[in-house]
């Protein structure tokens, strides 16, 4: 499976050669051009990555970078910091600042790559194992992206199509905790009307098949969403 990384780089032409080069090493890339759009995008999206420029009009990327910190579904992504300013001081104070590297204009594309695999790698779950592009397992349980299955102990589990995209998606996004409006925005399509309560009950659903051995794996961020987290 693709990883997701958001570009924020005002400059037109950046945002278009990176998003063209990392798409060409096999990720998924959405873009923002300034600081709120990259704060709602980050919130929607829920990257595995974050390239942002730190000379952002209006809010900067540091601001940006702060408020990524202080919310709890987007604290986790890692950052990369982007921009022209080269002084060991703005360095440090992005490093200080929550930033995971630091890389000054004009970008090496080959140093780009070598940092995003570090930065991903670094952030990846230990327990997590990727078979191949379209298989996920983690203990007992193997998730089938392109087949829409779901093994545990090597025993097919049988789930409607809505909740094996509930667990897909949050075991695409280990240890982060995703917001009931995300998943019913990635889920449900927009012409679709539905509520919290149906999440809930999918969710309820979901830890049924599991089983009790595994239903704590997904657990419940009271007021804002739900987590799943790859046990040892």
């Amino acid at each position: 499976m693709s990883k997701t990384i958001l570009v924020v780089d005002d400059e037109k032409d950046i945002a278009d050669l990176l998003r063209f080069n990392l798409e060409n090493e096999g990720y998924q890339v959405e873009t923002a051009e300034n600081g709120i759009d990259a704060v709602q995008r980050a919130l929607k999206i829920l990257p595995e990555l974050i390239i942002l420029d730190i000379m952002l009009p209006g809010q900067d990327g540091l601001e940006v970078m702060r408020q990524l910190r202080n919310t709890l579904q987007t604290r986790h992504i890692p950052i990369i910091l982007l921009t022209a300013k080269s002084s060991e001081f703005d360095e440090v104070l992005g490093l200080e600042l929550g930033a995971d590297d630091y890389i000054t204009k004009p970008v090496s594309l080959r140093k780009l790559f070598a940092r995003v695999k570090t930065a991903l790698r670094k952030s990846a779950p230990p327990v997590q194992k990727v078979l191949n592009d379209e298989i996920i397992k983690f203990g007992d349980i193997e998730i089938n992206a392109a087949g829409y299955t779901l093994k545990i102990q090597k025993q097919e589990i049988r789930m409607p199509k809505k909740e094996f995209e509930i667990l897909l998606f949050l075991a695409k996004r280990p240890g982060r905790v995703v917001t009931r409006e995300i998943l019913l925005n990635h889920i449900w399509a927009d012409n679709v009307v539905v509520v919290d309560r149906t999440i809930d009950v999918h969710i309820r659903k979901i830890r049924e098949k599991l089983g009790k051995e595994n239903a704590n794996l997904i657990s419940t961020i009271k007021g804002v969403g739900y987590r799943l987290v790859f046990e040892p």
